[in-house]
């Protein structure tokens, strides 16, 4: 059976609506009760209201009224009535009552007097506090009349936004959003922005109210933002945002303030005129006084600076008005100086002079751009509470000092606050953030200075321990706790949706303690079932109570009485429950108090007395308590005292309808009741009874009967029990009646007991079959069968004892793991043994116990289930996909699913199944916790659907499917070797670097892979290498200069194969340089010349470096350094001092380990020792060119400009001309020809594949020629797919 769900219903079967009212008037809000009985409270912002002479409050019956009389505009403002735990909202509009404008009184010794609550026409564009205040308050509520449009957009939350207004400054205006809540799992949340920063929930106040209303019916939420008396400042842009859980919308409006319009004849004087009492006294009863106003005597003089002809109206006032032309008298208040301000007031009859000087302030001026400030503070900051914030200025001067000011204070450096000073910039950085913080902030650089404002955000409140689900019994108190994240925190209770409050009964108390928030209901009741809620601003709790009535036990029982006549008897009872009450009955009928019967109930106790017992008061007593299926009986028996002198012989006899041993003629009693076997009998003298269970006394057995166990005998004898077989059993008789009774009957009691009556005159016998039930054994521990995302499927066996009685149902209970309150999930027995249990929270913990019920109650519970967690499949997983495919295998692969939930992922299961069938085998035993499999052992030609399934702690998930069958059938692919970039050059390793290439390709079937080295077979002790499906990897672990070369790779299948080519070059340090000799000495040079090393590492020598050192330290000194010749000369040398030289070769590894030194050393003599050059014949230098460095073959891509160089010699200087293809292109615009110190260059530009060929260089000159020719070859571009593919 399902959980029932409580239904929150309203106790209001009419609820008041929203009404608007002008001032002056009366208005009445109604509301009817469901019950005529129950008691309302009205409030007034949340304040109870009562009779008197603002509000009147009548009641009749069921229906209520609040009267609110001489509305004014204080009266606007949030009613509620109240009643039970229903509240509803509802506001009280006031409109301004339209006036008349007032004359100036012509009779008025010369002053001109003008009402100051007459406020001036608004332009007609701009819409006045009613026009554009919300229309849902304006109208009845939604339900009544006109339901509002609840159509939601499909991109946002709003099914009304607010719009942008206009104001006139002092005036009201109101903005309205409302939100559907029809498909929101939880209360939306809204926030007011001005700008894109400025949180409004902060600045409620005066000038700012937010209001919240809800309407149940149409489940539509109306949020209010209401500017109260309009600033200029107010203008600008407005932003409303609302969100629920994952969901999110926002609004952006705007509003305008318009400045208030002068009527026209208004005198600009009369703005300066005082209106406190001085002003009274002066101009006389009929001047006009704004008292009431918190801003009185004072006017906004920015409004009214202008002068026209229409301002200015004739009056009798003695004051002298210029007959001049209209002047604007800003502008001769702003160009006059402060010391003509009192003669320009006389003038123009203004006499109020320190208001004028006020209004002049607050004047807005142009704002001059500031010498000591490039960039200033921003006009307000946001920071949360706890986090720390930097205000940065720039400013003019890089050297000027700064003050930082907060509320007007100075600010000192300290671990709070911290200054920093970085060129033009000036940093404030506030740390830890508090609420004290929330402040002014000033920033001040000599007379200049700055501002902004600081808002502290205080975090959300979390809830750190939720709310229990709690069952307890009627009448007990109830305690619900949570804990949340900071200590005097507020939260708001609900039950079912409605907000709870004190009432005056004090049925809900509400107890802070640091962190923790406990509700408390006195003596719980059925109505206080239902959900509750805790929230704060950053979430809620709820949890479920439920209120059961009391069993009632029986502490002592009524007892058998057996009284003579004129005695008492009394019939006394104990039960638990002191408030319960119950009604006596004599053999079915009720007894009724009268002289000689009273009936009391003290406390648990309740008793019956009958006095001077008579014949007629014999009979069964039964006490029955009111509302409880149970009672309690006794009887009464009543001895009379008789003389009989008459002696007779009576042979005995036992009168008995029930004997024997069929259904119909069985006793049933309950376990634990008392059993009592009544048995008339006759018989003079009195015969001698003998009870027995399971054999008889007599010696006569019927035919077939079987000892049920060991017998047990019980005699009477005149009235006196001869023996007893058991403490529990009595055994007594009167006259006629012989009484077998067994205080609380257990099973073993169940059985045949017979009856053996005997006196002189014969005998007689009964059997009599008992049969005792009792509430059934406890069912075994559950079984949790499946799990859902907030439900489980479980199952228990039968209880192995019955109890006797047929098993009518079971109730089963649930507890969270580290709860230890056991909640029932059905009140009614369910008659099955597989229950599914709903309403649990995902991730939870939670365990199961059943209880068994028969006709005569419950068992005890049964072992707690296993510990159990309801959690849902996870999604399906996506992207499943073909990865490879053989002849017997395949190759699947594929993505999580997109939501796995709050159970562990347990892995994937596969499946596949042949076409034409439904059969689906499961690829492999257990689940894989990858996400790719490769399924083997497959027969070649097979048409196969796969398909894959998550599997979590709920079952598997929905499953995912190819999009069309698989034939098992292996695909041929062409070789194709995938060479990285970096490999397509010559790859430079050192000596002892290792030598790790991975190089992929692709070809099915499997290629053969052949790797070698200059043309010759690749030796595995050279390289190692290890080949795979889809990739080779290349492998020296020492390079040595051997391994440098040209490796080739070769990949093959059947007669189709493609090739690639690599080539690596080992470099080492080169050797010394050779035959360094001294070939010169000259003044204080010394020329030098060396031959290249025999070793040059196996690249190219880039340099020398020469080192000089005096013969006497030997310390060495660089001479040169990366020199590239082969001769040098040193100069600089220190006269007198003899010098050795050494030369090391450098390359691209570095420096030679050994020097090449001189043989000898050179002196540089003293000066005054002449020296005589050696004579030289001269050389003839003429040679024929030669061309030093060849051109060289090149590879190249189309569009990519490219160079061909060489050099060359010669003298005198050879005349070079380019040819391609043998032809000259010496006046080709495609080429340029470049010759610097000897190397000539062939720039070819953007070449296309036309632009290959052979190129040759051709040097002439007087003694000969020479030629250099190479071979260019264009490559066209990879297309798009194939770089790709390459890149892949």
């Amino acid at each position: 059976m399902p959980e029932p769900v409580k239904k929150a219903v309203s106790a209001f079967a009419k609820k008041p609506k929203t009404q608007e009212a002008e001032e002056g008037s009366c208005v009445v809000f109604e509301a009817e009760t469901e019950k005529p009985d129950a008691k309302v409270k009205w409030q007034c912002n949340s304040k109870e209201i009562a009779s008197g002479d603002k509000y009147l409050i009548t009641a009749d019956g069921n229906k209520h009224s609040l009267a609110v009389k001489a509305i004014t505009r204080e009266d606007a403002n949030v009613y509620a009535v109240i009643t039970g735990g229903s509240k509803v909202k509802f506001d009280l509009k006031v409109i301004s009552k339209p006036e008349a404008p007032v004359e100036a009184p012509t009779d008025a010794p010369g002053e001109t007097v003008v009402e100051p609550e007459q406020a001036p026409a608004p332009p007609a564009a701009a819409p006045t506090e009613d026009q554009t205040a919300a229309p849902a308050h304006d109208a009845p509520p939604a339900e009544e009349d006109q339901p509002p449009d609840t159509r939601q957009d499909l991109t946002g939350l709003f099914t009304e936004k607010p719009k942008s207004g206009e104001v006139t400054v002092g005036e009201n205006i109101t903005f309205v959003a409302k939100v559907n809540a029809e498909s929101l799992l939880k209360k939306p949340t809204i926030k007011w922005f001005k700008g894109k920063w400025m949180d409004l929930a902060s600045k409620s106040g005066k000038h700012l109210q937010l209001k919240e209303t809800y309407d149940r019916s149409s489940k539509v939420y109306t949020f209010e933002m209401q500017v109260i008396e309009a600033k200029p400042s107010f203008a600008g842009a407005y932003r409303c945002e609302v969100g629920s859980r994952d969901k999110f919308d926002s609004c952006n409006f705007d509003l305008a303030v318009h400045d208030a319009c002068v009527a026209e004849g208004f005198d600009i004087r009369t703005a300066f005129r005082r209106t406190n009492e001085a002003g009274k006294k002066r101009s006389g009863p009929q001047s006009s006084s704004n008292d009431g106003n918190e801003d009185s005597g004072e006017l906004d003089f920015s409004t009214l600076l202008k002068k026209s002809s229409s301002f200015l109206k004739p009056s009798n006032r003695a004051v002298q008005v210029n007959a001049e032309p209209d002047k604007d008298v800003w502008n001769v208040l702003s160009h006059a100086p402060s010391s003509e301000y009192e003669k320009i007031a006389f003038q123009h009859g203004i006499t109020d002079l320190r208001g004028m000087l006020k209004r002049l302030k607050k004047m807005k001026t142009e704002e001059k751009k500031s010498e000591a400030f490039i960039k200033k503070l921003d006009p307000a900051y946001q920071v949360a509470k706890g986090n720390k914030i930097r205000l940065a200025i720039e400013v003019a001067n890089p050297d000027v000092e700064v003050k930082w000011l907060k509320n007007g204070q100075e600010i000192k450096p300290s671990a709070k606050y911290i200054f920093e000073s970085v060129g033009n910039m000036r940093y404030l950085t506030i740390n830890h953030c508090s609420l004290a913080d929330d402040a002014a902030y000033c920033c001040v650089v000599g007379e200049e200075k700055c501002t902004t404002e600081l808002f502290v955000k205080e975090p959300p409140i979390e809830i750190v321990k939720n709310l229990e689900d709690q069952m307890v019994m009627k009448g007990e108190r109830v305690e619900l706790e949570c804990e949340v994240s900071e200590e005097g925190a507020n939260v708001k209770w609900e039950k079912d949706g409605v907000e709870l409050t004190r009432d005056e009964s004090f049925k809900y108390r509400f107890k802070k303690d640091g962190c923790k928030h406990v509700l408390i209901i006195n003596e719980a009741t059925k109505e206080d079932c239902g959900h509750y809620k805790v929230k704060t601003n950053g979430g809620e709790s709820m949890a479920e109570l439920m209120v059961q009535e009391k069993d009632l036990e029986v502490y002592q029982s009524i007892a058998d009485l057996t009284v003579k006549a004129k005695d008492q008897a009394v019939f006394k009872c104990e039960v638990s429950d002191e408030n319960a009450r119950g009604t006596w009955y004599k053999n079915g009928a009720e007894v009724k108090p009268d002289a000689r019967i009273n009936i009391t109930h003290i406390g648990r106790n309740h008793k019956l007395t009958i006095d001077e017992v008579k014949p007629e008061d014999e009979g069964d007593y039964t006490f029955v308590p009111d509302g409880h299926a149970f009672n309690l009986s006794a009887k009464l028996n009543f001895i009379e005292v008789k003389i009989d002198f008459v002696p007779r012989q009576d042979p005995p006899k036992i009168h008995l309808d029930c004997m024997g041993r069929t259904a119909e003629s069985t006793i049933v009693v309950v376990a634990g009741n008392k059993l009592r076997l009544d048995v008339p009998i006759t018989g003079d003298p009195a015969p001698t009874v003998i009870w027995t269970k399971g054999e008889k006394a007599s010696s006569v057995k019927p035919d077939g009967e079987e000892k049920e166990g060991p017998p047990s005998s019980w005699s009477l004898k005149d009235g006196e029990v001869v023996t007893e077989g058991d403490s529990r059993v009595h055994v007594e008789t009167t006259k006629g009646h012989c009484i077998f009774t067994i205080e609380g009957a257990e099973r073993q009691d169940e059985g045949i007991y017979s009856v053996v009556v005997r006196n002189p005159a014969g005998e007689d016998t009964a059997d009599i079959n008992v049969k005792v039930v009792d509430v059934p054994d406890p069912p075994q521990a559950p079984r949790i069968l499946s799990v859902g995302e907030d439900s489980c499927v479980v199952q228990w066996d039968p209880p192995l004892f019955d109890g006797g009685q047929p098993v009518t149902g079971y109730v089963l209970e649930r507890k969270k793991k580290k709860s230890y309150r056991w909640m029932r999930l059905n009140f009614d027995p369910y008659s099955e043994t597989t229950y599914e249990a709903k309403r649990m929270i995902e991730g939870m913990e939670y365990e199961m116990r059943v209880y068994a019920v028969n006709g005569i109650g419950m068992s005890r519970h049964s072992p707690a289930s296993q510990t159990f967690v309801p959690v849902a499949p996870t999604s399906e997983p996506i992207g499943l996909c073909l990865d490879d495919i053989s002849d017997t295998s395949i190759s699947l692969k594929w993505r999580p699913p997109e939501r796995i939930g709050t159970a562990e992922l347990e892995g994937y299961g596969v499946e596949y199944c042949k076409e034409g069938t439904d059969e689906w085998i499961p690829a492999f035993q257990g689940l894989t916790d990858r996400t790719s499999v490769v399924i083997r052992n497959l027969t070649t030609g097979d048409k196969l659907q796969f398909r894959v399934r998550a599997h979590n702690m709920a079952g598997p998930s929905a499953p995912t499917s190819l999009a069309q069958p698989v034939t098992i059938r292996e695909i041929m692919q062409r070789p194709k070797i995938w060479i990285p970039r970096n490999l397509r050059q010559t790859l430079i390793k050192k000596v002892g670097e290792n030598v790790n290439l991975v190089i992929k390709f692709q070809g099915k079937p499997r290629p053969k892979v052949t790797w070698s080295k200059d043309g010759e077979p690749l030796s595995s002790t050279l390289v190692s290498v290890r080949n795979s499906d889809v990739d080779t990897i290349f492998f020296i672990r020492k390079t040595e200069k051997e391994h440098s070369g040209k490796y080739d790779l070769k990949l093959q299948i059947e007669n189709m194969e493609d090739t690639a080519s690599i080539t690596l070059q080992v470099v080492d340090i080169p050797g010394p340089p050779e035959a360094l000799k001294i070939m010169d000495i000259w003044g204080f040079n010394v020329a030098l010349e060396w031959k290249p090393p025999k070793d040059d590492g196996n690249c190219d020598i880039t340099g020398y470096c020469i080192q000089k050192a005096e013969k006497k330290t030997m310390e060495w000194f660089t001479v040169y350094e990366h020199y590239r010749r082969t001769n040098c000369v040193a100069s600089d040398l220190v006269m007198g001092n003899e010098y050795v030289f050494r030369v090391f070769a450098i390359n691209l590894v570095g420096l030679s380990p050994e020097p090449c030194t001189t043989t000898d050393s050179a002196y540089i003599q003293k000066i005054g020792i002449e020296y005589k050059p050696p004579t030289y014949k001269d050389h003839d230098f003429s040679q024929a060119p030669k061309f030093t460095h060849p051109l060289v073959n090149r590879s190249i891509i189309a569009g990519y400009s490219t160079t061909l160089s060489c050099s060359v010699r010669g003298m005198p200087k050879p005349k070079v001309t380019w040819y391609k293809n043998k032809m000259d292109i010496s006046n080709e615009a495609k080429y340029r020809m470049l010759c610097k110190q000897g190397v000539l260059t062939l720039e070819i530009r953007k070449p296309c594949t036309f632009d290959g060929g052979m190129y040759m260089c051709k040097a002439v000159n007087d003694n000969g020629q020479d030629i250099v020719e190479c071979k260019l070859e264009v490559r066209p571009q990879i297309a798009k797919e194939e770089n790709k593919e390459t890149d892949d």
